[in-house]
């Protein structure tokens, strides 16, 4: 998802950490906007969510899954696409404003516009900030990456992708997640 620099004097992390703005991260000291939302990137948003949570609920690990939701990296203010936050930490920050530190489990489905390697760079920004596993999902390639502090593993069409550290047991057909 491409971001565009919104003009906000004296708008700090701590302030974003605070006070969050709808569909806006805090990156390198500017608040930006986030854009190139598409109806195929919403749709695939929207499935991930629905089949992590599902598999919270009926696997009885629980937890919460959330979309579009702030938390803190080591430098940034971010929201990831999908988000899934363990049960001990959502009893201890499910009525906070933004995660103090990146969810261990999140998720981008990648946009037409954006660049790769920043992509990638958010993965491994996440990563360093406290995510176990970060999902990259690429619409038009029907592509999966799952990454971990070791790993990178690709699922495509006719495979089945998982997760690894958390939410454990999770699979989901690649071809399910783009129908």
């Amino acid at each position: 998802m491409v971001v565009a620099p919104i003009i906000a004097d004296n708008f700090s992390l701590d302030d974003f950490m605070a006070n969050p703005p709808d569909g806006m991260e805090w990156i390198d000291g500017q608040l930006m906007e986030k854009n190139g939302m598409t109806l195929p990137h919403s749709e695939i948003q929207a499935n991930l969510a629905f089949y992590w949570k599902s598999y919270a609920i009926s696997s009885g690990q629980g937890g919460k899954v959330y979309t579009d939701v702030p938390c803190r990296t080591n430098q940034q203010g971010r929201s990831p696409d999908v988000a899934y936050l363990t049960p001990e930490l959502a009893a201890q920050y499910g009525k906070s404003k933004a995660l103090p530190h990146s969810f261990p489990l999140c998720a981008e489905i990648v946009s037409p516009t954006d660049m790769a390697e920043e992509v990638f760079l958010k993965a491994q920004e996440y990563l360093a900030s406290g995510s176990l596993e970060v999902w990259l999902v690429f619409p038009d390639s029907q592509l999966v990456l799952v990454l971990t502090d070791n790993q990178i593993l690709g699922f495509r069409s006719g495979t089945v992708a998982s997760t690894q550290k958390v939410l454990i047991g999770f699979s989901l057909a690649v071809d399910e997640l783009f129908a």
